[in-house]
């Protein structure tokens, strides 16, 4: 028996393990009656594969578990979760079980059962805040994992739990969003009252030849916003690269706005700083308003 894998006392009993063999040092506990050598690493894969060694054969993995699986991580503190038609699941310290009335369709995601991404998408929309939510359809488009069109089909489509919240944010689903602090930015100005950029558009110069790709582009008035992680700045090859193609786009008369993590804590300052490039090249709209349910989303 590899037992860098989780196994339950049953199995090792049967391969010659003692209970009290398993109960030293040389074994970790992960659930009741599911154990895995001290050595092995744990990570989300494990958990999920000890869960279901407790589980009806038809759980699958839902909820915020699903969406960690899909790729993005829902931040905070969220167990364990699955769901099944079985009329009387167990209950199990440290897992939650959903019960679900309608047949699940499950798909094979890391080698688990796990429920489809609009469905997840759907499960999610009542433990998320708006930007989160946003941030995950915006990642199952990009991943290719669903479409805009099916996410609202699927949405309009349903009678589930939180799927007229679903149905309110789904239209706020961009293609073309490569990272949640995409999501997070390009809400902050829509719902500051801005025009909405447009996502990852490519720029050309006057005689048509390309210059650069923006995070978050304002065409109209030559204003692009971008996002810049730590990572820009770790790594002197796309540093050096960032820095070569805002002077592109500043020769040809565009203001490059550039959002750091620390600009994130002034969050205020986002909308505030796009309004003024945008009206240095005309833009003639209201200046940007941050109301109590902004600062709820976006607020430091």
């Amino acid at each position: 028996m590899d037992t860098s894998r989780p196994f339950t006392t049953a199995q090792a009993r049967a391969s010659g393990i003692t209970e009290r063999v398993l109960g030293g040092r040389r074994y970790r506990r992960l659930f009741r009656g599911v154990h895995i050598s001290a050595d092995s690493t744990i990570d989300l894969f494990t958990w999920i594969a000890a869960a279901m060694l407790l589980l009806p054969p038809d759980a699958a993995v839902s909820h915020t578990t699903a969406m960690r699986l899909y790729g993005l991580d829902p931040g905070g503190r969220h167990g364990l979760e699955f769901s099944t038609n079985h009329p009387s699941p167990r209950r199990i310290p440290g897992l939650t079980l959903h019960r679900r009335l309608g047949t699940l369709h499950p798909r094979a995601i890391g080698g688990f059962p796990t429920l489809g991404p609009d469905r997840t998408f759907v499960d999610v929309a009542l433990r998320l805040r708006l930007p989160e939510l946003v941030a995950f359809g915006d990642h199952l488009v990009h991943r290719g994992l669903t479409t805009i069109e099916d996410l609202r089909w699927y949405a309009d489509s349903r009678h589930l739990d939180g799927v007229r919240r679903a149905r309110r944010i789904a239209p706020l689903v961009r293609a073309g969003v490569e990272s949640p602090r995409e999501t997070l930015i390009r809400l902050m100005l829509r719902f500051g009252r801005l025009p909405e950029p447009e996502v990852n558009g490519a720029i050309h110069d006057r005689d048509g030849a390309f210059l650069a790709r923006g995070d978050l582009v304002y065409r109209a008035w030559k204003v692009v916003v971008e996002y810049d992680g730590l990572h820009h700045l770790r790594d002197p090859r796309t540093w050096q690269h960032d820095l070569r193609r805002r002077e592109l786009l500043e020769a040809a008369g565009w203001i490059v706005i550039v959002i750091t993590t620390a600009d994130l804590d002034r969050p205020a300052s986002i909308p505030a700083r796009v309004h003024e490039a945008l009206a240095r090249h005309g833009y003639q709209g209201p200046r940007p308003a941050t109301s109590v349910q902004w600062s709820s989303w976006f607020g430091a």
